[in-house]
């Protein structure tokens, strides 16, 4: 008896054929569409929950900055500008080295408190910092500075009360522009090596103060932090201090062991 072929044969892949049957071409398009959809669909969610990096950046475009005015050594380096149609209060400006590294070596050597110095900004928000360059660094006054100067000195800091503020300890130079976002427990170990070295340590804060979520930070006494803040740094936590104001700086003064991680 002969057999006759069922017309609703089950089409299947041979290897050795260039043919794909058409059922097959199908459910492999469509497995592909899913695969790649699901691939983008992860990424946005990826991306979606990574924080913003802020505004914070290297302003090159600026070009080099040549400033002058009067160094303060505490809590950290900070060079007061003499107001300017720009900052008609005065402007200071945190200073940093090259690499994870303060400025305090170099201001040891300099007996002057009126000074000039070089180097590219960075800013982010109401902060200010100055990336010492090569050309000039950092430096006494010369004669021409010292005109420029004239006899300005910086207003004491003004004092905004005591507050209880909830945010996260950053490094400045990261966070101000040197790296982006600059915070997060990722960025812990960096951190600390850089405030370590004598980067100026900074309080990113939930809720603003005069206008400000930047404070730079200082312990009870106007003194730089105690090597205790590294615990902290990174981490979101409540701590209470005094805030004062150094033209558009503010600086938050902390007693870190009584700091609350959240």
């Amino acid at each position: 008896m002969k057999r006759e072929s069922q017309g609703n044969e089950t089409p299947f892949f041979v290897g050795w054929s260039n043919d794909v049957p058409g059922p097959l071409v199908l459910f492999l398009v469509a497995v592909a569409s899913l695969f790649v959809g699901g691939l983008a669909g992860l990424a946005f969610a990826i991306g979606a929950s990574v924080d913003d990096p802020g505004d914070g950046y290297v302003a090159r475009d600026f070009g080099p900055q040549h400033l002058m005015g009067v160094l303060e050594e505490k809590p950290y380096p900070l060079l007061r500008i003499p107001p300017s149609k720009d900052f008609p209060n005065g402007r200071a400006l945190m200073l940093i080295e090259r690499g994870k590294r303060g400025v305090q070596a170099r201001i040891a050597k300099i007996k002057e408190r009126r000074i000039e110095a070089g180097g590219i900004l960075l800013k982010r928000g109401t902060m200010d910092m100055l990336g010492i360059g090569r050309k000039i660094g950092i430096r006494a006054a010369t004669d021409e500075a010292l005109a420029e100067i004239g006899d300005y000195t910086p207003p004491k800091p003004e004092p905004l009360g005591r507050w209880r503020l909830t945010g996260e300890i950053c490094d400045g130079k990261c966070y101000v522009g040197a790296m982006r976002p600059g915070r997060g427990l990722s960025h812990k170990a960096c951190a600390n090596l850089c405030i370590d070295g004598g980067a100026p340590p900074v309080f990113v804060s939930t809720a603003p103060v005069d206008g400000a979520s930047f404070f730079l930070l200082a312990d009870p006494d106007g003194n730089p932090l105690p090597d205790s803040h590294s615990d902290l740094v990174a981490l979101m936590i409540e701590v209470e201090g005094d805030v004062e104001k150094r033209d558009n700086l503010l600086v938050f003064k902390i007693d870190v062991s009584t700091a609350k991680v959240l």
